[in-house]
């Protein structure tokens, strides 16, 4: 996602977004792209992969049209607050975080299961 008004030949680093929080692309807040520019923060990231593989959530009720792989799919899939429309499904969230734990610059790290 990009911020209205962009100009397409000379994208920032901030005139990127993330499509489920809307936060800016940052050093600090690394992101995944998916397909056609959709984009996944970290912290996105983090909150989704912690409620659907470790809670067992998923906001798809069994059909989700995910933002990131563009596909409508069984997996489980996490909603974002911020946008009723953006899902993203349990396959991209695990190749996202696969994805961001092999860049030594993100510092990102799977969040691990809470203990009960």
């Amino acid at each position: 996602m990009r911020k209205p008004g962009t100009d397409p030949l000379d994208v920032q680093m901030t005139d990127v977004l993330c499509d489920f929080c809307h936060r800016e692309w940052s050093e600090a807040v690394p992101m995944i792209e998916g397909h056609h520019g959709s984009c996944l923060c970290a912290r996105c990231l983090s909150t989704a992969y912690a409620s659907v593989v470790h809670a067992g959530l998923d906001d798809g009720g069994g059909r989700a049209g995910c933002r990131m792989c563009l596909e409508t799919r069984e997996d489980p899939a996490w909603r974002s607050p911020l946008d009723p429309e953006a899902l993203v499904c349990l396959r991209c969230l695990k190749l996202a975080a696969r994805a961001l734990e092999k860049d030594p610059d993100s510092g990102w790290r799977r969040p691990e299961a809470s203990a009960s």
